[in-house]
């Protein structure tokens, strides 16, 4: 069964910093597009970062030069280190796989997703 568990979500105030880890199990993913995608209460899901097989990586401009998106392909686990936060950061996060693929924007072209990890910053 695969499965991508999310954990280092919390509580930060803004300017603050949290690295989210996302651990996959089930089937190695080192050739897959990893990604995070974020999701605020009425807001659709937005990409954050991706990170594709070659370590070639994609940020979303509301993010870069804040967010870092890497692996460890040994750990079968991605991360996002986050520093710089900001209110509108908060959302709950999700780490997703995309097989055999390069990252995309698009949610629907992931076909794991992981069950999310709330991250809120306060002013």
């Amino acid at each position: 069964q695969v499965q991508l568990v999310e954990s280092g979500g919390g509580s930060v105030q803004a300017g603050g910093s949290l690295r989210l880890s996302c651990a996959a199990s089930g089937r190695t993913f080192t050739n897959d597009a990893m990604g995070w995608f974020r999701q605020a209460p009425g807001k659709e899901r937005e990409f954050v970062a991706g990170i594709n097989w070659r370590v070639s990586t994609t940020y979303a401009d509301s993010v870069k030069g804040r967010f870092t998106i890497f692996r460890d392909n040994a750990k079968n686990t991605v991360y996002l280190q986050m520093n710089s936060l900001k209110p509108e950061d908060t959302a709950v996060y999700y780490c997703a796989a995309r097989r055999a693929g390069d990252t995309s924007y698009t949610p629907g072209a992931y076909d794991y997703w992981g069950q999310g990890t709330q991250v809120t910053v306060s002013s």
